[in-house]
């Protein structure tokens, strides 16, 4: 981008009201026109640009039971498990995490990232915003970068997403981007025999041609006309319609979201389970071509209330991560591995994190609940509550160099006390892998004023890639 760039994306509107103008736009647009308006719309892409996956664990995993162990620290604050060393000289992991200390050198490990958000909304949303959000909402006031990385790299013609959420981020949203450059949001779980993607590849050729015999149709053309009029909203309308059309009708996207082709021994590689499938399904879509993906580990992997949030109340906050910590391990340890192994690691960047740290000094309440992970009601158990004022985040890839260890926390994992970095320099850093030069680039809010992308900070120097 070498000047200011502003884009109008009109004014919101709600998801049910959005798709019932794109179904409305089926039956009212050509198929050529569709693609005659996206190709004026942007030129087309290269045949390889960077990529991104991000793998979240909801709910804030204890940075103290993965990456920043601290064993020299008061029985209050350490817990039950033991550092051990990784290929990395200097740098221990947590011994739940072998098989991700065996691959530390092909990692680099951040362990001052801060923020102000205490919550499970403002965190995510902090983090993915790059803003102070502060306070709940289900979804923020400004786009979370991945959706607007996904408005300002279409790409035309595709049968492919551009942006995949495989179990969603909870919390994020486009905002006042618009409902199409949300993620296409896959759920379920991929280690099951019955699963499947809907409204993708039909396999019928005659419904098919039933298909594009109704977009032929023209009836609806002034109705749809004046209402995208009224609305403002017809970028947004080309792009949702044109990408449901490349999917409902051509073999790529079946293709990459069809798990039970990959090889037995991938799959086992992985883990037969859900997160180490959806890790496996998250490869499968960078290498086929999609380029921002973001996997959630939750569910019943985590224990019984299905997230990393082991306040006391919720999980023992140790039972949960021996518990947890193999399937995890195995999952990224593999993506990892796979990744580099194909040469994908050359643009795709992996990043692991959560919402928020735990709180260094551990606390005890009764169980609300018994089951995986948590004792029966009652129970009195160790837990670790909401703590952003440190955290870890793991990356690899996109040519980064590996092996080196960003920032510190104190002697009690508490504090960042070197290299303390914030939000804006972890979203200024993605925005530069993506290749996207956020200080450059604004976007006109709901009021039509334009915001930058990005109100400050900078990409973290060790986090780019060589040229």
């Amino acid at each position: 981008m070498d000047s200011k760039t502003q884009r109008n994306y009109g004014s919101p509107q709600s998801r049910r009201a959005f798709l019932r103008l794109g179904l409305g736009g089926f039956v009212g647009l050509t198929l050529p026109e569709l693609f005659r308006q996206r190709t004026l719309a942007a030129p087309p892409p290269p045949s390889r640009r960077s990529a991104i996956i991000v793998v979240w664990l909801q709910g804030g995993a204890s940075h103290l039971e993965t990456y920043d162990p601290k064993p020299e620290a008061p029985s209050e604050y350490r817990g039950p498990f033991q550092p051990i060393q990784t290929r990395v000289q200097g740098l221990d992991f947590c011994e739940l995490l072998p098989q991700q200390a065996a691959l530390a050198d092909k990692c680099t490990l951040l362990k001052s990232l801060v923020h102000s958000g205490f919550c499970h909304d403002d965190g995510p949303q902090q983090i993915f915003t790059g803003h102070p959000i502060q306070g709940r909402r289900l979804k923020p006031d400004n786009p979370e970068m991945l959706a607007i990385v996904n408005s300002l790299r279409p790409n035309p013609g595709r049968d492919l997403p551009n942006y995949v959420g495989v179990n969603p981020i909870p919390y994020l949203g486009s905002a006042y981007l618009g409902p199409a450059y949300d993620p296409f949001s896959v759920y379920g779980d991929p280690n099951a025999p019955e699963f499947e993607v809907p409204n993708i590849g039909l396999k019928d050729a005659a419904t098919a041609k039933r298909m594009n015999e109704r977009i032929g149709l023209r009836v609806s053309l002034d109705r749809l006309n004046r209402e995208i009029d009224r609305q403002g909203n017809m970028g947004a309308m080309d792009s949702f319609e044109a990408q449901a059309w490349c999917m409902l009708t051509g073999s790529a996207a079946r293709q990459a979201f069809d798990i039970s082709k990959e090889d037995p021994r991938s799959r086992e590689r992985y883990g037969r389970n859900m997160w180490g499938q959806q890790c496996l399904l998250a490869r499968r879509l960078v290498e086929a071509g999609v380029e921002l993906v973001t996997v959630t580990l939750n569910g019943p992997l985590c224990g019984r209330v299905g997230n990393w949030d082991d306040h006391a109340v919720n999980h023992h906050v140790f039972d949960g991560m021996k518990y947890r910590a193999p399937f995890f391990d195995q999952a990224v340890s593999a993506l990892i591995e796979d990744v580099h192994q194909r040469g994908l690691d050359q643009h795709v960047l992996i990043v692991v994190g959560g919402d928020f740290g735990r709180t260094p000094k551990i606390s005890y309440a009764a169980s609300s609940g018994g089951g995986v992970a948590s004792g029966a009601t009652g129970t009195m158990q160790p837990g670790r509550d909401h703590w952003p004022m440190a955290m870890s985040f793991l990356f690899s890839g996109g040519r980064i160099n590996p092996g080196q260890v960003i920032g510190a926390t104190d002697a009690r994992g508490e504090h960042a006390v070197q290299r303390r970095l914030g939000v804006q320099d972890f979203v200024a850093t993605l925005y530069r892998h993506l290749e996207i030069d956020a200080s450059r680039i604004e976007i006109p809010n709901f009021s039509g004023r334009p915001v930058p992308i990005l109100q400050d900070g900078k990409p973290i120097p060790e986090l780019l890639g060589r040229v």
